[in-house]
């Protein structure tokens, strides 16, 4: 079936309503409400947020994973000698933000290792190949697991935290985002009714959660934003947003919010439920 051609105006307000805290659930029931065809209002709004269609019908099993990550509990922790703060929790999904897990040395030496190699950042497309994408207009580039002593130290602490083996961590990804530069509401798993997923997993299955670390402050704006929730995680140099999603927990739904002024460094980190092949 071919995707409904969607007017401007209402991509805009399906992105503002979801971006004001309302859920894809809420976002249809005003679409009826408005006179659109339950079927017609699915369609429309797993392509404006780049979801799942069968997120959108309960009839669709949920994936099962095997492989967990643990989330962290105590306020303050110390993994390999680093100390770290956990200053927000919530259970469903769960989320942690993780205040210091790295250093302001660390974060300086990521960006300048990754400047360099900075390309137009890709995302995933339902047959399983990278394209670019205008729901997503930032820079990035890939590290390989352990390239530099800098990343293999921080995939340890990362592994040490969640009680995960490094060998399931996809390479270490940094992004830039300029004034303007975002990325639109989205889940980081992978649709399992679309053709391309078993190529995506065939090499480490599915992804079950993720660890967004933010190299710099922005200006203004730039925050972690997950709609189902209404709750934004702040950009703050060194700090990190961890969210799980085993299962495809809808309320996963989140998106970078638009740089207003200066700039946004994030590393971003996927887990999977097998060790990941390169």
């Amino acid at each position: 079936m071919n995707d409904p051609k969607i007017r401007p105006e209402l991509r805009e307000w399906i992105l503002a309503t979801t971006r004001a805290g309302h859920g894809p659930n809420e976002v249809m029931r005003l679409m009826k409400n408005a006179g659109y065809a339950l079927p017609l209002s699915r369609r429309i709004v797993a392509q404006v947020l780049n979801m799942p269609l069968a997120a959108l019908n309960a009839d669709i099993d949920k994936p099962v994973t095997g492989m967990r990550t643990r989330h962290p509990a105590a306020p303050l922790l110390s993994v390999g000698g680093h100390s770290l703060r956990v200053a927000l929790s919530v259970d469903a999904p769960a989320i942690r933000v993780l205040e210091g897990l790295l250093t302001t040395q660390e974060c300086d030496e990521l960006m300048g290792q990754a400047r360099p190699r900075l390309q137009r950042s890709l995302t995933v497309a339902e047959d399983g190949q990278h394209q670019t994408d205008q729901r997503r207009t930032s820079l990035g580039m890939f590290f390989r697991i352990g390239e530099t002593p800098l990343v293999e130290r921080i995939e340890q602490r990362i592994a040490e935290l969640l009680q995960i083996p490094v060998s399931h961590g996809e390479g270490l990804q940094i992004l830039q985002y300029l004034p303007g530069q975002e990325y639109e509401p989205h889940y980081d798993w992978f649709d399992p009714t679309q053709p391309g997923f078993a190529a995506v997993t065939a090499r480490g299955g599915q992804r079950i959660a993720s660890v967004v670390m933010y190299l710099n402050t922005p200006e203004e704006g730039g925050g972690t934003r997950f709609p189902a929730l209404g709750l934004t995680v702040t950009a703050l140099r060194g700090s990190a947003v961890y969210f799980a999603y085993e299962g495809g927990d809808l309320d996963s739904l989140h998106a970078g919010l638009p740089v207003v002024r200066g700039e946004k460094w994030i590393a971003t980190k996927w887990l999977r439920e097998r060790p990941f092949q390169v």
